[in-house]
């Protein structure tokens, strides 16, 4: 039994440390499956070494990570073009897991992508026996701001009550100092970890359930992030999560 966690980018894990944390302390097995692939093997490969690095530093294994898209032509930045070849690498990568939970970036509008990822582990769990949990984490969101302007590790409350993970002074500070195993998105962190521990010097870390019909609807009322920063269009990313929820069924 594992508490699988799917992912899109190697670094979205750093947004659900204290849940990795938790599940580590009570000995649960992790896995992490990440779907999208990268515009060289040589970006891919340092990229995961990050990821690894950090699972490493908690005491994981190295096959605690899998890059299931690698190959599969999933792109950074267009999973939602490519869904029904995440979902191959996907279920061909759970088949051996026995998720006893689901772990997912939140359906929150930030990144296409990690919409996606929420919208494959609600079909992962009415596929799986037992009908598993998802737990959700917000990464960012720009619910009710102005152009690129967004809220870090936000709970969405559209997305129902959040509960949170207890951590120590030391954990945080533990926490804190890990963004130094991703030097490649130095940049990124750069402006994103400040905006994170400010949100959890105040609220702390919070988590939420992803129930399934969630998926279906608008993230939040007016313009997602992802549409404010030209990133995707919602409506393209809702016709092809339709379409490939429609050719599964």
């Amino acid at each position: 039994m594992s508490v699988v966690y799917v992912l899109a980018h190697f670094d979205d894990e750093y947004c659900a440390l204290p849940l990795l944390l938790a599940r580590h302390r009570q000995g649960r097995r992790q896995r992490l499956l990440f779907v999208a692939d990268y515009p060289s093997e040589r970006v891919g490969r340092a990229r995961f070494e990050e990821t690894r690095a950090l699972l490493r530093w908690l005491g994981l294994g190295d096959d605690a990570a899998r890059h299931v898209g690698a190959g599969w032509g999933v792109q950074d930045g267009a999973v939602h073009r490519s869904l029904p070849d995440a979902w191959r690498a996907l279920r061909a990568a759970v088949a051996a897991e026995e998720p006893e939970e689901l772990v997912a970036p939140a359906w929150e509008g930030g990144h296409a992508d990690h919409d996606m990822c929420a919208l494959l582990a609600s079909e992962l769990q009415r596929a799986l026996p037992g009908r598993p949990p998802i737990r959700q984490f917000g990464l960012y969101n720009g619910a009710g701001l102005p152009g690129p302007v967004f809220r870090a590790c936000a709970p969405l409350v559209q997305n129902g009550p959040a509960a949170g993970v207890p951590l120590t002074a030391a954990e945080w500070a533990r926490y804190a100092a890990a963004v130094r195993f991703y030097p490649s998105q130095a940049h990124v962190w750069s402006t994103l970890w400040p905006a994170m521990f400010a949100r959890f010097a105040t609220h702390g870390f919070r988590h939420q359930a992803l129930e399934p019909g969630r998926v279906k609807e608008r993230p939040h009322p007016g313009p997602l992030l992802y549409e404010r920063t030209g990133r995707a269009a919602y409506d393209e990313v809702r016709a092809c999560a339709d379409a490939f929820v429609r050719d599964l069924r």
